[in-house]
Order: structure tokens, then sequence, then C-alpha cells
């Protein structure tokens, strides 16, 4: 490892180190550098400003969140793995808040995005593993969204309530409405235009990862074409 690599490593723990203590008002640049055993015109050198810093502190800190949720091991059911993906980002958010906030509270910067994209494809997977099992209600894409928004958005709500008066029950029916929302689970919608979307979603999401040997480009998208219509038709009719 380079000096300089070995140096913007002791300044990103250290920052990190100042912001879990103290929040985001504790990570000056004076306090950094003297955490870190260096002066200001080196944070300035490595990451321009405070802004900077923080920005490269998020990006830092994704890395350890991503690590927590890829370490999460898949059972035989895609949709207890999604319970245990939701309950792992209520947990980190709850045990490192001005983690959370500074990853997700605000506008991310490129690195951050980065991250964000990588968290989301990773989520995306998870998703993609149910609509494989026919398990799927509304399409990987759409699903997708709903879960990280839905989980984002509890948690930055959970953070902003005093502690002494957070519900917690609200995180469990944010999850139980948006896993009804989306997954075939309770499902009281019986019957054959049902079944059919469901397989359509599955088969859909299968088509995906296709090699192109079965199928011609016009062949595929032609496939996607009338399996999107069908997924997509029993949602159209309910909402009629």
């Amino acid at each position: 490892m380079s000096l300089t690599m070995d140096t913007r490593q002791r300044m990103l723990h250290a920052a990190t180190d100042l912001l879990v203590r103290g929040g985001r008002d504790a990570v000056s640049t004076r306090a950094v550098s003297a955490a870190a055993g260096v002066t200001a015109p080196t944070l300035y050198r490595l990451f321009g400003d405070k802004d900077g810093l923080l920005e490269e502190v998020a990006a830092f800190s994704f890395e350890q969140y991503l690590a927590d949720k890829q370490a999460l091991a898949a059972s035989d059911d895609p949709i207890a793995d999604l319970v245990s993906s939701w309950e792992l980002n209520v947990r980190f958010g709850l045990s490192q808040p001005a983690l959370y906030m500074l990853m997700f509270g605000g506008t991310p910067s490129q690195a951050g995005s980065k991250a964000c994209q990588k968290a989301f494809s990773l989520l995306r997977e998870m998703v993609s593993r149910v609509a494989a099992a026919g398990r799927l209600r509304v399409d990987v894409d759409r699903a997708t969204q709903l879960l990280y928004a839905t989980g984002v958005g509890v948690v930055l709500t959970l953070l902003a309530t005093p502690p002494t008066e957070r519900d917690l029950e609200l995180s469990v029916a944010a999850r139980d409405h948006v896993m009804r929302a989306i997954t075939t689970e309770d499902d009281l919608e019986a019957g054959p235009a049902r079944s059919v979307a469901h397989r359509a979603i599955a088969l859909r999401e299968a088509l995906r990862h296709d090699d192109g040997t079965t199928l011609t480009a016009n062949e595929q998208a032609l496939l996607a074409d009338w399996l999107d219509r069908l997924a997509a038709r029993p949602a159209a009719a309910s909402a009629s």
C-alpha cells in the first residue's frame, strides 16, 4: 500500500469514527487531521474540502453496508431472503444513524451513486429469484424500486423521530405491506388470469438471462412484449 493510500485510509477511518461518535458537525477538517495525524493541507490535497471528504466517507461506509448484505446466505426461500435483507437494512440504519443519513439522506456523490447502484443491483438479484420461482406479482424492476424506496424511507422516518417516540412496528407494517404488494404470498386473487400473470413474470425474467442461442433477437423482443402484456393485464384490470 502506498504512503498516500495509507494516509487516505487513515483519514477515512478517522472521519468515519468522528461521524459515528459525534455526528456530521464533529467532522471538521481540524478534528480529522488531528485524529489521522496529518496536516490540514493534506486533507485538502486528497479530498478537496470537507464536503469531498464526507462524500468519500459515504462511499467508504457503503462498502461495509454492501458487504453485510452480500454476506447474507441465500436460502431455499427467496421471499424469506428479502425479509432478511429488509431487517438488515433497518438494523444498520438504527445502529449507525449518522452513517445511514450520510449515505441515504442527501444527494449522493458520483462515488456514492455507484455504491447505490451496486446496492440496488444486489437487491434486484434477490427480487429476480422471487420472480424465477413464480412468486412475484409485479415486474422485477418495479418490485425492486418499491422495496428500495420503502425500505430507505422507513429508516429515514424512524431516524427523524426521537428514539423514545419511535414506533418500530412501522418497519414491520411497511415491510408486510410492500411484500403483499409485490409477491403472491397470502394471495386472495385466485383464478387463471392471476396464475398466467405470475408465470409470465417468471418467464420474462428467465428470458433476460437467455444466452441468445434459442431465439433470435427479433423473436426474443416479440416474446418479451407478449410476456409484458400478460404480466401487466391483471394489474391494469384491477386498477380500472
